[in-house]
């Protein structure tokens, strides 16, 4: 079963930079990949997806803030997340778009002051 590990969450002030980071214990080779994100009391919805020739795509309320990227040889996938709002404060997940894979443990941001 493929897995997931997601870094680099934290507490940041609103305006703010986080970079997250994550790694997959598969390949990631022809795989659309996404980013999701689950804040409480609301559903986890996906926040950013790249596809397998790097073109990228972003949910309205993170478009022009967050950059999703990604090394195949790696296996990793990267989302930058800059002016940092706290309605971005969420868990937040990598994993294949349509998801197929397990649940990793998610990195948490917060957005505060």
């Amino acid at each position: 079963q493929v897995q997931s590990v997601e870094s680099g969450g934290g507490l940041v002030q609103p305006g703010g930079s986080l970079r997250l980071s994550c790694t997959v214990s598969g390949t990631i080779f022809g795989i659309y990949m996404a980013w999701y994100r689950k804040a409480p009391g609301k559903q986890r919805e996906w926040g950013a997806r790249i596809t397998t020739d790097g073109s990228t795509s972003y949910l309205d309320s993170v478009k022009g803030r967050f950059t999703i990227s990604r090394h195949n040889v790696k296996g990793a996938v990267c989302l930058q997340m800059d002016s940092l709002k706290p309605e971005d404060t969420a868990v937040y997940y990598c994993n294949n778009k349509p998801r197929t894979w397990c649940w990793g443990q998610g990195t948490q941001v917060t957005v505060s002051s």
